[in-house]
């Protein structure tokens, strides 16, 4: 039977964000920041005016989730492709607060012009993004919020606005308003996606029809989910993701965070994370996916990251139903997994290990993928009573090495990564490492293959940063 993938369907400027508000449609990227440009903002609001398409929003809906009592739960739309344009709305229009680049809150006010809305030159400037210049003219209208707030009375507008331009007839500015505030009747194409599809399709979809070909990876998909959670702490959860990974870049960043997010600052996993303000590490400054894709592997038997999409939305693997306790369950044992890479001597031992293999420079690391893995070995063998503390840093040193050196995890990384973890699993990470050896570091690996990889002195050569790794351990 063929599964209908998804449903077309329009809704107004002011039916999208009121579903926003009351909840029905989670914009999880509402507390990053905000990407676009001001003037995009200015160009999004100055399409809407004139009628012109403005593209699809496409949403996913979630899944239905059996509750304990037998009950089900409805599950929540999550608005995946469409943020920034939505987020432009909220602020201009709506007249919500957003965050910036540097992460701080402020509102991007367009302002309007009601004498260039009568302009027959198709150039003339209607929209502007609010400056000092428009805040000072009796012309301007310095922010169109104000015009779609519901308080918002045109007749006592007209009539100051026609009192301070002469030249305006109350008439005609009545015409240009109701043009203006008809932005919110504006139909925008929605492509809601089927909650029964796989999240690699639901990946799929979302690259064949955006329209610039934007990647969109499946650690965004994971960020979303638990950002549109409020229930389990999701929210909270990917803030602290999202400030590790910041953090990790830009240490200084933590004085932002204790000034502006008291929230943030006064939760649990402020002081978790709090030790990266004096960081000098640059060798692996993990990012989302990597913080995410770390956590996973060392707390399930499974790899991809699209696993954990439907472990977070209470899949049974088996019974293919969606069960409460699952949600539960995946949350909890995420939030421990995500603190323990955070955890400060977790991290800094992983980096000593990494470090005393020969890597003391990012300039020596080309993919994080090995990274990534090796880290997620670290932690699950620091839980594991038959490793020693010693043994555990030499397999993670051999495991990673292999990896850069064999390009383990340079294609379909996901896939080995499972294969591995199975392996592992099954014989342990010692007899693993051994198999895995064996097969793949035969004698014409090194003296045919290496000879060869050597040959070519690129700064990007797996081969070649192990040689330069191997120099500065003196192996």
């Amino acid at each position: 039977m063929i599964i209908e993938k998804y449903n077309p369907n329009s809704l107004n400027v002011g039916a999208i964000l009121g579903l926003i508000a009351s909840g029905d449609i989670a914009i999880p990227e509402i507390q990053r920041p905000f990407v676009w440009k001001k003037k995009q903002v200015r160009d999004l609001l100055d399409s809407l005016y004139k009628g012109y398409p403005t593209g699809y929003l496409i949403v996913w809906k979630n899944p239905n989730v059996k509750l304990k009592d037998g009950t089900l739960s409805t599950g929540k739309k999550i608005l995946i492709d469409g943020q920034q344009r939505v987020t432009a709305l909220m602020t201009a229009v709506a007249g919500i607060p957003v965050i910036n680049s540097e992460y701080r809150k402020e509102r991007i006010k367009i302002a309007f012009d009601p004498f260039a809305a009568l302009s027959e030159d198709r150039e003339a400037e209607v929209f502007a993004v609010q400056d000092q210049s428009h805040l000072k003219s009796k012309r301007w209208i310095p922010d169109i919020a104000e015009v779609f707030r519901n308080d918002f009375s045109i007749y006592a507008f007209i009539t100051k606005y026609c009192a301070e331009n002469t030249e305006m007839q109350p008439d005609t500015l009545s015409d240009i308003l109701t043009n203006l505030r008809a932005i919110g009747n504006r139909m925008i194409g929605v492509i809601e996606l089927s909650d029964n599809l796989d999240i690699d399709v639901v990946t799929d979809i979302f690259i064949r029809i955006n329209s610039k070909g934007t990647a969109l990876s499946q650690g965004d998909f994971v960020m979303s989910k638990i950002a549109s959670d409020e229930t389990y702490g999701g929210n909270m959860l990917r803030k602290a993701i999202d400030y590790f990974a910041h953090l990790c870049v830009e240490p200084s960043f933590c004085s932002f965070i204790k000034e502006n997010d008291s929230e943030f600052a006064t939760s649990e996993y402020f002081p978790k994370i709090k030790w990266l303000e004096n960081d000098k590490e640059d060798v692996y400054n993990p990012e989302c996916d990597d913080i995410l894709r770390v956590a996973f592997m060392h707390m399930y038997p499974r790899a991809k990251l699209a696993d954990l999409v439907n472990l977070l939305s209470g899949r049974d693997f088996e019974s293919r139903e969606f069960r409460v306790e699952i949600m539960e369950d995946t949350y909890a044992k995420l939030k421990e997994g995500v603190l323990n890479v955070f955890n400060k001597n977790n991290f800094n031992q992983f980096m000593l290990a990494i470090r005393g293999a020969g890597f003391i420079s990012a300039k020596l690391v080309n993919s994080y993928m090995a990274l990534d893995f090796a880290y997620a070995l670290y932690l699950r063998l620091t839980k594991d009573p038959g490793v020693s503390v010693s043994e555990v840093k030499r397999i993670v040193q051999r495991w990673y090495v292999l990896s850069v050196l064999t390009g383990r995890y340079s294609a379909s990384p996901e896939s080995s990564f499972y294969k591995d973890i199975r392996q592992i699993n099954e014989i342990g990470a010692v007899n693993a490492l051994k198999a895995i050896e064996d097969a793949t570091l035969s004698d014409n690996f090194w003296e045919v293959r290496i000879v060869q990889d050597l040959s070519y002195m690129s700064t990007i050569n797996p081969t070649y940063l192990v040689y330069l790794a191997a120099q500065v351990a003196g192996k």
